[in-house]
């Protein structure tokens, strides 16, 4: 069994302080999870089912209100993008040239953009990896129309009604 933690007066004054003020639930579960165990003698499980929270997370309330009493607390985001193969400023880069193609009307075409890819990156890539840096440019597939914006069907089949195939001579 593990030694039990010993929480110091001082720090359940400072709980006591922060209770009586906080109007932000997190700061208030902070403070009564090192009150309960100080004032009432509870077990972390005994904590945690009384907070609502697991045993662990009672442990990691207690660590973090005392780092914020002591002001040694450091706000961790967790953030994305852990597995990028480029820095958006090199992935706009490698984009500029086929933009400048594209501008000009050019058709681009995903296989030969995704073998440059490859080249720059040194090892193969899936067209996903391709696709969603496109997507992350704001670029997007424009395919041509199956069909012209202008397009009468009743002109259609007048058209075919009166065409030279169906003009049977007199």
């Amino acid at each position: 069994m593990a030694r039990p933690k010993r929480i110091d007066q001082e720090l359940v004054q400072k709980a006591q302080s922060v209770v009586a003020k906080t109007t932000d639930l997190q700061e208030l579960r902070e403070a009564q999870s090192i009150l309960l165990p100080a004032l009432h003698g509870m077990t972390l499980e005994e904590t945690a089912s009384l907070l609502g929270v697991s045993r662990a997370t009672v442990h990691r309330l207690q660590t973090r209100f005392r780092q914020k009493s002591r002001g040694t607390y450091v706000v961790k985001l967790h953030g994305g993008r852990r597995r990028v193969n480029m820095s958006l400023e090199e992935e706009r880069a490698f984009l500029a040239p086929w933009a400048e193609q594209a501008k000009e009307g050019g058709v681009l075409v995903v296989s030969v953009m995704r073998a440059d890819l490859s080249q720059r990156l040194g090892r193969p890539v899936r067209p996903s990896v391709l696709y969603r840096l496109l997507a992350r440019h704001g670029w997007r597939k424009v395919a041509p129309d199956t069909r012209h914006p202008k397009t009468d069907p009743a002109v259609q089949e007048d058209w075919k009604k009166n065409s030279w195939r169906r003009w049977i001579p007199c």
